[in-house]
């Protein structure tokens, strides 16, 4: 995106990003980039303020923000000691001993454009169906810890493997400080004691730090986490609590030594009372246990995740608190919130980056060259509303269908759901149907693995499937598997890959 060039004779337009970690710089970065005349961008953060860093998991959306960037894919993995990620285990979900994944990219073909879903559904009827993961090019490269990047190998029947990362989130916020900083950010080290705000507007005027420091913007982008020093302690917008719906408010995180293996995926393991990550790095496994106070004690937490890891913990688990839902504005005033300020979803699947990026999109396009108007305060803020609600939606999904037996689980199985996902339940349970409403993020492939992974049975499904006869879908059935099984194995080992194109520094 452009914009017209202020005039010479003009003050630059100051934007002042508040906080750093992952957010703030993530937002420096794209700024500095594309708003490079007649803008000013200045970072206020604090070394004596640490950030949460929930994020070291993504969705292929990433790859989009890094190339916009210029970034070296290679040189950014070396950078923040990353791996490749074809998809996301859920593992014990619907029940114990259950797993699925939602992988990346498309699952089976269509047939002279019509999707697979209903074709799939009608072969399961039929008894010459196997598993969604006989028809997910991700999957089986996942599972055989296999990676390549670009067209296919083995046949151009074959789709290109869509693909994420796992990375450090603390190395991905200080390389992205490096690029900020070559575009011409000014960071600003200090702690900020007090806001003043103009008293006409009531708008953030300037950020008073210690030192008797003021640095003063047109536009601040609040980017300091769950405290929302900005959008909620200086301008008061309201927080809309979700804990009806998702119910976890705690977390742990311990790192823990390196495998053997290097898993192209992230693992998700439900647990009695919440559920427990891992997401394998170059230099470390990141381990986590996501959980509800009401249902598991913190003591009790530290041993279930202590528990689950498979390699030795190297270090203590640290705490992290949260509350789960959404400020009522993303946009009030000159301030927009970014990240954590904004609102806050457990990382069930690797949304909380995309988050930060899909934000600072909308900022870039909606962005005016001088004030903003309440029309582009209402679209930022409407955009940013159904984008997290559709998300959520997602999220509750899986908490929602479940089979366990434990407290929890019994009772997110019987709760009121959201509108929204009712219909969504409702559509695809009676037709097999499922309908992608605007833009939100994730597409009919994405919600089909989860509804048939967490055991959402359809009654039906499209006529057009019957339009085939029985034996020739039976046969394009092992056709797309055949394919599919011989692409995956003809891929590089993910280790070997990740060897031979990015390896960091040995920790």
């Amino acid at each position: 995106m452009t914009h017209a060039p202020r005039p010479s004779s003009e003050a630059p337009v100051t934007i002042v990003v508040t906080g750093g970690g992952t957010a703030g710089w993530m937002t420096a970065a794209a700024l500095s980039r594309f708003l490079q005349r007649g803008y000013r961008i200045r970072l206020v953060e604090s070394d004596a303020i640490g950030t949460v860093g929930v994020g070291e998991a993504t969705i292929p959306q990433i790859v989009n923000f890094n190339t916009a960037l210029g970034i070296d894919e290679d040189a950014f993995l070396k950078a923040t000691q990353g791996t490749f990620k074809l998809g996301i285990e859920f593992v014990d979900w619907l029940r114990p001993g259950h797993r699925y994944m939602h992988a990346f990219g498309d699952v089976g073909r269509a047939i002279e454009g019509n999707p697979f879903i209903p074709y799939w559904l009608r072969a399961q009827e039929l008894g010459v169906a196997k598993p969604l993961s006989a028809y997910s090019l991700n999957e089986m490269a996942a599972r055989a810890e296999r990676m390549h990047r670009g067209g296919p190998v083995t046949s151009p029947m074959v789709p290109a493997i869509p693909y994420a990362f796992h990375f450090d989130a603390g190395l991905y916020a200080a390389f992205l400080r490096r690029i900020a900083e070559e575009q011409g950010v000014e960071r600003i080290e200090g702690r900020i004691v007090s806001v003043e705000r103009d008293g006409t507007s009531g708008d953030v005027a300037a950020l008073l730090l210690e030192g008797d420091r003021r640095v003063e913007g047109d536009l601040f982008v609040d980017c300091t986490g769950f405290r929302a020093l900005l959008i909620g302690e200086t301008l008061g917008v309201g927080f809309e609590d979700w804990g009806h719906w998702l119910p976890c408010d705690r977390a742990l995180a311990v790192p823990s030594d390196i495998d053997d293996s290097l898993t192209p995926y992230t693992r998700s393991t439900a647990k009695a009372a919440g559920w427990q990550w891992r997401i394998p790095l170059q230099h470390r496994i990141g381990n986590g246990l996501v959980y509800s106070s009401a249902h598991l004690s913190d003591d009790e937490a530290a041993a279930t995740l202590l528990a689950g890891l498979d390699t030795e913990a190297l270090a203590d688990p640290r705490p992290i608190r949260f509350r789960t839902g959404r400020r009522r504005e993303g946009w009030r005033g000159n301030v927009v919130a970014i990240g954590l300020a904004s609102g806050f979803l457990e990382p069930l699947e690797s949304t909380s980056i995309h988050m930060i990026q899909s934000a600072i999109q909308r900022l870039l396009k909606l962005i005016p060259r001088a004030r903003a108007t309440d029309a582009i305060r209402a679209e930022y803020n409407r955009q940013t509303d159904f984008e997290i609600e559709r998300i959520r939606d997602v999220i509750i999904l899986h908490y929602h269908a479940n089979q366990r037996d434990e407290p929890l689980w019994q009772a997110v199985r019987a709760m009121t759901l959201p509108d929204s996902l009712r219909h969504k339940l409702d559509l695809w349970r009676a037709s097999g149907a499922i309908t992608r409403e605007h833009e939100e993020l994730f597409t009919e492939v994405g919600w089909f693995q989860v509804l048939v992974g967490q055991g959402v049975i359809s009654a039906s499904y499209h006529p057009i499937a019957d339009q085939i006869n029985a034996a020739d879908l039976g046969e394009f059935m092992e056709l797309v598997e055949a394919l599919y099984r011989r692409e995956a194995l003809a891929l590089t080992d993910h280790a070997a890959f990740v060897a031979r194109h990015c390896a960091g520094a040995a920790a």
